[in-house]
C-alpha cells in the first residue's frame, strides 16, 4: 500500500500534485521505458497491468503488479485485470474529502497520483482482415477507459495520461517542481 499518506484534507483540489504513486497500464508501449524509469528515479512506487508489468521487468524497471494490489487473478480470460475497487478508489478519492480519505484509510487503499492508460487501438486491430467479430468483441477494452476517465472525472487530484507524446512534459514538469500543476492536469 505505498507506505506514503494522502495528502491532508486541508492541501485543497487546487494544489499542484506531487507525484507519489503512479498506474501505468499502455498498449502502446513507445516511450513507456523512459517514462517509467523517469518517474522511478523521482521516487514514484509504480503499479502495472499485467503486460505493462511484464515489459517494464525485461527493462530493469520494478513495478508492483495490479494483481498483487488487487489480491485478484485476472478473471475470464483476462476481461476483468483493473475493474476492482481497489484500483478505482485509488484514483476517484478526492483528497479534500474527509469521508473519502477515511475510506481509503480503512480499506488500506493508497492512493494514485497519476494515471497512464493508452487505449487499446480497436478500430484499427478489428477493421483487419480475417478478424472474426467473436475476435474483435473480445478486443473492446473496459478497463482503460474506465481508469482514464476516473483520472480525468478526479484531475483535481489525479494526473491523466493518455499520450506518450506528453511523458517528456511531464517528466520535465516534475523534475523542475516536483508537482504537477493544475492547469497541466486540466488540460491532460
Amino acid at each position: 500500500s505505498g507506505g506514503r499518506a494522502p495528502p491532508a484534507a486541508g492541501d485543497g483540489p487546487l494544489a499542484d500534485l506531487v507525484i507519489r504513486r503512479a498506474l501505468l497500464s499502455v498498449s502502446d508501449k513507445t516511450g513507456l521505458e523512459e517514462f517509467a524509469r523517469g518517474l522511478a528515479e523521482l521516487d514514484v512506487e509504480l503499479v502495472a497491468s499485467t503486460g505493462t508489468a511484464a515489459f517494464l521487468a525485461e527493462c530493469g524497471i520494478e513495478a508492483t503488479r495490479v494483481e498483487e494490489l488487487t489480491e485478484t487473478p485476472e478473471l475470464l480470460g483476462g476481461r476483468v485485470k483493473t475493474l476492482h475497487p481497489r484500483i478505482h478508489a485509488a484514483i476517484l478519492a478526492r483528497r479534500d474529502h474527509p469521508d473519502d480519505l477515511a475510506t481509503l484509510e480503512e480499506h488500506g487503499i493508497s492512493p494514485f497520483d497519476l494515471v497512464c492508460v493508452s487505449l487499446y487501438p480497436f478500430a484499427q486491430i478489428a477493421t483487419r482482415h480475417g478478424v472474426t467479430e467473436q475476435d474483435a468483441v473480445e478486443l473492446i477494452d473496459i478497463g482503460g477507459p474506465s481508469m482514464l476517465r476516473g483520472a480525468a472525472k478526479n484531475f483535481a487530484h489525479v494526473a491523466p495520461v493518455c499520450r506518450p507524446e506528453r511523458y517528456g512534459q511531464i517528466l520535465a514538469e516534475l523534475r523542475e517542481s516536483d508537482e504537477i500543476a493544475l492547469e497541466t492536469r486540466r488540460v491532460l
